[in-house]
C-alpha cells in the first residue's frame, strides 16, 4: 500500500509541475517525453545479428515443430497482421488449453527492457525460448528441440550458416539467439506521431495534438513514455483505485509469482503502447475489447481521475497515431522433415 501511494504522489507531482501544455509548447513537451522509433533495430547486447541469423529465426518463428505436437509455432499467436498478437484474450496452447494471460504484442519488443508480463524472462532471447517449454504454450523441452531440428537435414545446414565454427550449432540456446535476432528486425517507424515528433506538425490531427495534449497533462506519460511508450518497468494495477475482478482477476498476482515479494503484488509490465488500435482485447487479462473505455479504466485505477466522455475520445485518437509502418513478411519455406524426424507426441 506504501509504494502506490507513493506512486500515485509521484504521478500528481510531475503533472502539476509539468502544468497544462500549451499548444505551442506541445512537441517541445512531448519531445522531453518520448522518442520515435528508429529506421533501424538495435543489436542485441552479445548477440549481433547477421543475415543468416536472420533467416534462420524467421524459420523458425513460423516453425510448428518446435511444438510438442507440430501444430503451434511462434506465429501462431503473435500473428503480424494482427498487430503482432492473437486477438484472442488469453492464447491457446498445447492440447487446446487456455493460457493464463492476453497475447502481448511481438513487434517493438526490442526496444523493452521489461519481458512479459511479469518479468519472468530476462531478456528477448530468454522470452523467445519460454513459450516452447511451456507445458501450456507449446508443451516441448529443450531436448525435444534440439532433437527434432538435428533430425531436419534441411536446418543444420542453416545452423551451419547462422553460427559458424560451433560443433554442435543446433542447440536450443542458438534457438532462442536466433528467434531474438529476427523479433527484432520486428520494428514499427514512421508513424503519425513519430514523424510529428521528427517535426512534422502536420502529422497529427488537431484531436490527436489535444489527445496528445491530454495524455500528458493527466500523468499518462509517467508511466507511458520513451521509445515505447512502456514496456521499461513494472506497476501495480490499481495505483488509486482497483478496476473489477473481469479487469484485475484477483488469483492472478502479476510479479509477486517471480519475485515472492509481497509489495509485488499485482504488478505488472507497462504494456508498449505502439500500435495499440491493432491489439485488442486490452490489459493482461485481455478483458477490455474497448480502446476508450480501456483509456477510462486506466484514469480512474491508475490516476484516481474520472475522465469526461470527450477527453477519452482525444485520448484514444492520439493513441492510434502510434501505429506505425507494419513489417511485411515474406513467409519462409521451411525444410522438410526425414523418415527419422521424430513424430508430433499426439
Amino acid at each position: 500500500m506504501r509504494r502506490w501511494l507513493s506512486y500515485s504522489l509521484l504521478t500528481a507531482v510531475l503533472t502539476v509541475l509539468a502544468g497544462p501544455v500549451a499548444a505551442d509548447g506541445l512537441l517541445e513537451k512531448a519531445r522531453a517525453l518520448f522518442r520515435p522509433i528508429p529506421p533501424k533495430p538495435p543489436e542485441l547486447p552479445g548477440n549481433p545479428a547477421t543475415i543468416a541469423k536472420i533467416e534462420l529465426g524467421k524459420m523458425l518463428f513460423f516453425e510448428p515443430r518446435l511444438s510438442a505436437e507440430h501444430n503451434i509455432a511462434c506465429a501462431t499467436c503473435h500473428q503480424i497482421g494482427l498487430g503482432g498478437a492473437d486477438g484472442r484474450p488469453v492464447a491457446i496452447g498445447h492440447n487446446w488449453q487456455k493460457t493464463s494471460r492476453n497475447t502481448p504484442t511481438i513487434l517493438n519488443t526490442v526496444f523493452n527492457t521489461a519481458q512479459s508480463w511479469d518479468g519472468r524472462a530476462k531478456d528477448l532471447a530468454e522470452q523467445s525460448g519460454r513459450p516452447i517449454t511451456s507445458a501450456i504454450a507449446m508443451g516441448n523441452t529443450r531436448e525435444g528441440v534440439e532433437a527434432t531440428l538435428r533430425a531436419i537435414p534441411g536446418y543444420r545446414d542453416f545452423f551451419a550458416w547462422a553460427f559458424p565454427g560451433e560443433a554442435e550449432p543446433v542447440t536450443f540456446e542458438n534457438v532462442e539467439k536466433a528467434l531474438a535476432v529476427f523479433q527484432a528486425t520486428l520494428i514499427t517507424p514512421d508513424s503519425p506521431f513519430d514523424r510529428y515528433l521528427l517535426g512534422d506538425e502536420t502529422a497529427l490531427s488537431a484531436e490527436e495534438k489535444e489527445g496528445l495534449a491530454l495524455f500528458i497533462d493527466k500523468g499518462c506519460a509517467t508511466c507511458h513514455q520513451g521509445v515505447n511508450l512502456g514496456g521499461d518497468r513494472y506497476a501495480p494495477f490499481g495505483v488509486v483505485q482497483k478496476p473489477g475482478a473481469e479487469f484485475l482477476p484477483p488469483d492472478d498476482k502479476g510479479r509477486l509469482m517471480v519475485t515472492r515479494t509481497p509489495d509485488d503484488a499485482y504488478r505488472f509490465k507497462v504494456p508498449s503502447l505502439r500500435n495499440v488500435a491493432l491489439t485488442a482485447p486490452y490489459f493482461h487479462s485481455g478483458s477490455s475489447w474497448d480502446l476508450e473505455q480501456a483509456v477510462a479504466v486506466m484514469g480512474s485505477a491508475q490516476l484516481g481521475i474520472t475522465l469526461s466522455t470527450e477527453e477519452t475520445k482525444k485520448i484514444a485518437a492520439f493513441l492510434v497515431s502510434l501505429t506505425g509502418r507494419q513489417p511485411s513478411i515474406v513467409l519462409p519455406v521451411l525444410p522438410p522433415s526425414a523418415p527419422t524426424t521424430p513424430r508430433p507426441r499426439s
